[in-house]
């Protein structure tokens, strides 16, 4: 993303916004409520598109027309909400719109063994693939939409505060998930204003202010304490000029 600016009307939600991801990185965006997080989200898998500005994927310039032109190219989003149902199995919540077939049916003895395997490669052994997913906890539902995500060619994988509401073994499963999507080759972008979670994936951090990237820094070029800071707006960037060797 270069110089991504969007506005809506008189109101700027996004300033000027530079951000990148490699294949096979955890390239973490922090910020506080009101930081433009959700916009950039947005923007990034075509659901806005940008006033201004471009996004490159793979080296070619997109215009994504909506989120399944995004999906299509390889960028997958998570977001909070997860989008499942509850009350449907864990197999319809992973393959929800695109069932496998045998004739005219769907072919539920694949749907059912593969969603299993890719459950167990996240680190999640089911009980059953017919049990409902409202019954797994916050992380393992996390896992399913990852999984989905990764099976179904995701290049990118956009994670909206996947651990905002996960209580501390929860948000361990979740991290450690991530940590086995970026090992596939995979580039994630996390989204959150916590930074020891960041820090326990993270390989770049990229602040955001007021629709404003603050800078970005590499895994070791700063503490957990001047990031902190770095998103409360207690610091410049031209304070942590030293310790942030690579910005933006």
């Amino acid at each position: 993303m270069n110089n991504i600016e969007k506005h809506f009307g008189p109101v700027i939600a996004l300033n000027g916004v530079s951000f990148d991801v490699k294949a096979g990185e955890c390239h973490c965006l922090l910020g506080d409520n009101g930081a433009g997080k959700s916009t950039f989200i947005k923007t990034m898998s075509g659901v806005h598109k940008p006033t201004s500005g471009e996004i490159l994927f793979e080296g070619k310039r997109m215009n994504f027309a909506s989120p399944r032109d995004a999906m299509e190219a390889g960028i997958a989003t998570v977001y909070q909400d997860l989008a499942m149902i509850p009350l449907m199995s864990v197999t319809r919540n992973f393959w929800m719109g695109r069932e496998p077939k045998k004739g005219f049916f769907i072919d539920f003895e694949k749907a059912n063994s593969t969603t299993m395997a890719e459950m167990k490669k996240m680190g999640i052994n089911l009980r059953s693939p017919d049990q409902a997913v409202g019954t797994l906890s916050g992380g393992e539902r996390q896992t399913v939409a990852i999984a989905r995500a990764v099976y179904f060619g995701a290049k990118v994988l956009i994670l909206d505060e996947p651990t905002s509401a996960l209580g501390v073994r929860q948000t361990s499963n979740v991290l450690a998930t991530v940590d086995k999507v970026r090992k596939n080759g995979i580039g994630v972008v996390f989204i959150t204003h916590t930074v020891r979670h960041a820090m326990a994936v993270g390989d770049r951090f990229t602040v955001l202010n007021r629709g404003k990237t603050l800078g970005t820094a590499s895994r070791g070029d700063i503490t957990p304490e001047e990031l902190q800071d770095l998103m409360a707006g207690g610091q410049e960037m031209a304070q942590l000029e030293g310790s942030l060797g690579g910005t933006v």
